[in-house]
């Protein structure tokens, strides 16, 4: 049976300034409660397609749609839609201090809720147990600039997760955290898309492709879509990785034989 599309991008192009190309007649589909990824080198255009489909940036060509309705600067400003639609779709800027604003580490997960017009009450419920799921209920009082990289990236996806989107938009979640907190953050991907959200990570990290075993669009550092297919086939075909600047290739020297080249693709296990 077919997979519900949840989120689709129909021949979407976007340039900065108008001249500077960032993405190029993207069209890609994303199902419903499933998990998705899209990879590729630094400046392939990855963060800008995420953007695109949160509503943050408008495409100079083609169409974003959420649920069969198109989403633009047009329907964003009606107000049914733009609630209906940032109730529903969350992003996590790989940047947390982009995303942090206010006083505190719990003002910032309250924030969200209360936009939303639930009461205090039940604001401070919803921030109180994706605190402790996240494991970071000991900083509620601290200041942003007082938490580490690590921390701040628990609290900017803690502040979307009070929201409880039913799309989660992920910008490179592991850059920056340590082998235990990228475990961690594994393991709560996998919780939250078991529970049925939608889950889209832009990422240059392959090993986290791997363990997660996402469907994946490949981008070619042209800006376009270069593959598409499942983490198994795209991880499998190193020309494609190499071809995207995903993988590179050494030259090494051993003492019995000539130089000689290799690709270097590693994971790690548990």
């Amino acid at each position: 049976m077919a997979l519900k599309e949840i989120i689709r991008l129909d021949g979407v192009s976007y340039g900065y300034y108008g001249k500077i190309p960032a993405i190029s007649e993207i069209s890609l589909s994303v199902a419903e409660s499933g998990m998705s990824g899209i990879i590729g080198a630094n400046g392939s255009g990855k963060s800008t397609l995420l953007r695109m489909i949160c509503g943050l940036l408008e495409p100079d060509k083609g169409k974003v749609f959420f649920k069969g309705k198109e989403v633009s600067e047009k329907t964003l400003k009606e107000k049914d839609f733009l609630r209906y639609f940032r109730e529903r779709v969350g992003y996590v800027f790989q940047d947390p201090d982009v995303q942090l604003f206010c006083p505190t580490a719990l003002d910032e997960l309250l924030y969200g809720p209360l936009q939303l017009g639930l009461s205090e009450e039940e604001a401070r419920e919803r921030a109180s147990g994706v605190m402790e799921m996240l494991g970071i209920a000991g900083l509620k009082d601290r200041p942003p600039y007082m938490l580490s990289g690590g921390e701040k990236k628990r609290v900017a996806l803690g502040s979307v997760l009070t929201m409880n989107p039913e799309v989660l938009l992920l910008d490179e979640p592991t850059v920056g955290l340590d082998p235990r907190t990228q475990c961690l953050l594994v393991e709560l991907i996998l919780s939250l898309n078991d529970s049925g959200k939608t889950i889209v990570i832009a990422t240059h990290d392959l090993s986290l492709v791997e363990e997660l075993q996402l469907r994946v669009a490949v981008l070619s550092e042209e800006h376009r879509i270069e593959a598409e297919g499942s983490a198994r086939d795209i991880l499998g075909d190193e020309a494609l990785l190499l071809k995207v600047n995903l993988i590179h290739e050494h030259l090494h020297c051993h003492p019995s034989t000539a130089l000689h080249k290799h690709p270097h693709f590693l994971y790690h296990r548990h």
